[in-house]
């Protein structure tokens, strides 16, 4: 039986490596998913890819509360409702000092990291009451566990979220919603070439080999290794887990 027959998931950052893949796997499973991005070309790449009449999208900027609730009242409109909310649109921002940071730009990285969840879950939990209940998943990061040099707004940003989580863990408990994030550490993705850059110019595989050595099973995770995790968190499979952090990490945390 696939796990996730007749559910109805919104999943934000749908462009993204962790997005599309998360995507393909829950529609394999048997959902019906709706994907957000600012990228609308990423967002027709990611359906292309799928290849499959039971996944969409609309784009949109997750820092805006009018998007968020277009988002859900989209996806009752095409699909009858919603079950599973997947809050992954995220963005790095800059390797800079908290110095030489300017204000402007950690409002950019706490705008659609922190207040882009918030928004989200906002205007997802009322779908997920009227169907009796769901899956609420948010992509944290090893980065929300610990500190890291030169990379401050990213890594508040992460904590910020661990913190929403549990707080609407407890408060969506007795509604039958779960709440819980998933912390990758160094993916293979778009991303992590930008925060490589951003450590050494010109020297990214330098980078990447150093952050290796940090994860003891030796490589970067997979995006297809995060969408497993975010699959059984979005199934009956996690039925009684609630409020916890998911460290998807190969062991860099251990």
């Amino acid at each position: 039986m696939q796990r996730l027959d007749g559910k109805v998931a919104i999943i934000t950052g749908g462009a993204g490596g962790i997005g599309r893949e998360t995507a393909t796997r829950f529609v394999a499973e048997g959902a019906r998913v709706l994907l957000s991005d600012i990228d609308e070309r990423g967002l027709h790449e990611a359906c292309e890819e799928i290849g499959s009449n039971r996944v969409s999208f609309l784009v949109g900027d997750v820092s805006s509360l009018k998007h968020n609730e277009n988002i859900v009242q989209t996806a009752v409109e095409r699909y009858g409702g919603v079950d599973i909310f997947v809050a992954n649109a995220g963005i790095e921002g800059d390797v800079d000092s908290i110095v030489e940071y300017d204000e402007e730009r950690f409002d950019q990285v706490m705008r659609i990291n922190v207040k882009g969840p918030f928004l989200g879950l906002k205007a997802s939990i009322p779908a997920l009451k009227k169907r009796g209940g769901g899956s609420i998943i948010i992509t944290s990061s090893v980065a929300g566990v610990e500190g890291a040099l030169n990379f401050a707004p990213y890594v508040t940003s992460k904590h910020a979220v661990i913190g929403l989580m549990r707080s609407a863990a407890k408060e969506c408990a007795s509604s039958n919603i779960r709440v819980n994030t998933v912390n990758p550490s160094p993916v293979d993705t778009r991303m992590m070439r930008s925060i490589e850059e951003g450590f050494s110019p010109g020297e990214g595989d330098k980078i990447k080999s150093m952050f290796e050595t940090q994860i003891p099973l030796g490589r970067y995770a997979k995006a297809s290794d995060i969408a497993k995790v975010m699959l059984f968190l979005a199934s009956d499979d996690s039925s009684f887990l609630t409020g916890s952090v998911y460290m998807a990490d190969g062991g860099y945390t251990a």
